[in-house]
């Protein structure tokens, strides 16, 4: 069975997360140990203990959701032995889940995936003024809708597509009053629900310019070598393992949409049946149902989640 492995990206964070890896794994300790060294910062605390309002921080909440992934992967390859390319012909992240793949198929270092996620959630949250932006989930319409709904609300202001979640799951992303109208437009057209999102800035959009900017920067001095299994990227839908397209793609991410729906079905195209999501929460192996029903997806999070899969392969 083709599998690919994909990494979940901001909301899934929890307090507690990673602790129990840390635990069971000597693998999963020192990746911890190496973020922390890296940041600087008690981060593996802050994840294992909160407080939630210090750990939801984008600048924190990013580096933590990538390190409990790539310790996932270095408890199935160190304490398994079973190697990411015997495993996976692919892997996709969401949105800073790309960080997360990039790191767990070799493509960045790990100390060098925690900085350069630091810096991005920095440089998202400095991006806009709080209370200026905002995002919002439309359910019940599919792209081209969403479409004309951010169109048709942005009357001069930003208002951008920035998820293409799954069928029915579209996430709008720009200035807080243009959104706000998407929520009224949204309704009229036949949403079943639309919601504004608890979020910090309007990721996704064209207001995030200056902090693609920085991570251009940033990601101009970084070191990134062709993955070990090639990456499904966010703004193509579509694998490379060209380090620097991967550069690039890295960037234009920043302000592009995370176009979800359509990599899993690039990558059920490309011959994938299963899916296993490595590291918090479950969102994107429920996603995956929406998206591919007939494929198979796994969440890995927990040492048993990560016993029965290694026992099955």
């Amino acid at each position: 069975m083709t599998r690919a492995f994909v990494f979940p990206g901001q909301g899934s964070q929890a307090v507690g997360m990673g602790k129990p890896l840390a635990e069971a794994f000597a693998a999963a300790r020192l990746v911890f140990e190496e973020v922390d060294d890296a940041l600087g910062q008690k981060l593996s605390r802050l994840m294992f203990e909160g407080p939630d309002g210090d750990l939801v921080l984008t600048a924190n909440a990013q580096p933590a959701l990538m390190a409990v992934s790539v310790a996932v992967v270095r408890v199935l390859e160190q304490e398994f032995r079973l190697s990411l390319p015997a495993l996976a012909s692919h892997v996709a992240g969401h949105s800073l889940g790309e960080y997360s793949a990039l790191a767990a198929a070799g493509a960045l270092r790990l100390s060098d995936a925690a900085r350069l996620l630091r810096l991005r959630g920095d440089a998202m949250q400095r991006a806009v003024p709080v209370g200026e932006g905002a995002m919002a989930a439309l359910l019940g319409l599919d792209l081209p809708a969403a479409q004309d709904v951010a169109r048709e609300a942005a009357q001069g202001d930003v208002c951008d597509c920035a998820n293409d979640n799954a069928p029915g799951q579209v996430v709008v992303s720009g200035a807080k009053a243009a959104v706000e109208r998407a929520l009224e437009i949204a309704k009229a057209k036949g949403a079943k629900r639309a919601l504004l999102l608890p979020v910090s800035a309007p990721f996704h959009c064209a207001l995030m310019r200056p902090a693609a900017d920085a991570m251009a920067e940033a990601l101009g001095r970084a070191e990134i070598a062709p993955p070990r299994v090639p990456l499904v990227a966010n703004v193509t839908a579509s694998a490379t393992s060209d380090p620097a397209a991967i550069r690039d793609l890295l960037v234009r991410q920043v302000t592009g949409m995370v176009r979800w729906r359509e990599s899993v079905s690039w990558m059920k195209g490309a011959g994938v049946a299963s899916l296993v999501e490595c590291g918090a929460g479950k969102v994107l192996t429920g996603l995956a149902k929406r998206i591919e029903p007939d494929m198979a997806a796994v969440a890995l999070n927990l040492p048993a989640d990560i016993e029965a899969f290694a026992n099955t392969v």
